[in-house]
């Protein structure tokens, strides 16, 4: 177990050798990313007729209330308003979300569960916070792979905007963001081999990890970057700038540049 933890870092496996925290956080190119309404997770197996027309209710479920949200405000639009505009009854909208919360967060909650996923099926040589950085980066590039194109990424910035300019869907988003948290600190310490409820780096890393990740895209989505840069690269940009600070934040000597 010493030698797992041991400092050092090739390519973002582990490797025997000196290293920094800020040189382990930089460590590792991230990949191209984005989301929106339609997720298809990784080598997954082709889907049947039936389950393509409901992904495809989902999909329109999500759209049209993304699209009201916008028009008429968050606390304006009904589930009655929503299931309309698809065309199908309000019995048919609880068939696939329970609430107008868990319809209006979709987009990004279906991003974060698909980076479960890829975190689940990283390789065990990388190092944990490795792992994390490449899972982020296979799951926005694997979504924006999906039929829905560039649109992906506006969809996930108008999203956050809404997010945090309406107190009811923050407070939805920040229980989900906690709850992930837990997920990532179980499958770090099952990588890892070690207990969360003794060894605490686990746990610190998933609320790090989270943490800079949550900043990054809120600083992405007030920068209302234009069509022609609001796509995959734009965000992983702004993830990576983030991630690549969190060395020098913590351990650094913030005074240097200016003696």
């Amino acid at each position: 177990m010493t030698d797992r933890y041991r400092p050092g870092i090739v390519s973002g496996t582990r490797a025997v050798g000196g290293g920094t925290l800020a040189q382990h956080i930089a460590e590792g190119a991230a990949a191209p990313l984005a989301a929106r309404c339609r997720i298809t997770a990784v080598c997954a197996p082709t889907a049947g007729l039936r389950q393509r027309k409901k992904q495809r209710t989902r999909d329109e479920l999500v759209g049209a209330a993304h699209e009201l949200f916008l028009r008429q405000g968050y606390g304006r639009t009904t589930v009655d308003e929503i299931a309309a505009a698809v065309d199908v009854s309000q019995r048919t909208f609880f068939r696939y979300f329970a609430n107008k919360e868990e319809v209006a967060l979709a987009v990004l909650s279906d991003a974060e569960d698909h980076f479960i996923r890829c975190l689940r099926d990283r390789p065990a040589e990388e190092y944990p916070l490795q792992a994390l950085r490449s899972a982020i980066s296979e799951a926005w590039r694997s979504l924006h792979a999906t039929d829905r194109g560039p649109a992906s990424v506006t969809a996930a910035l108008e999203l956050i905007q809404l997010i945090e300019s309406t107190p009811v869907l923050l407070a939805a988003h920040l229980r989900r963001t906690a709850a992930q948290e837990r997920q990532v600190t179980a499958i770090i310490a099952e990588r890892e081999g070690v207990d969360p409820a003794v060894d605490l780096r686990p746990r610190l890393l998933a609320a790090v990890f989270g943490a800079v990740v949550r900043t990054a895209h809120e600083a992405w989505g007030t920068a209302e970057p234009s069509t022609a840069d609001a796509g995959p690269d734009s965000m992983i940009t702004v993830i990576d700038r983030h991630l690549d600070q969190l060395g020098p934040a913590i351990t650094g000597d913030w005074q240097a540049a200016t003696r």
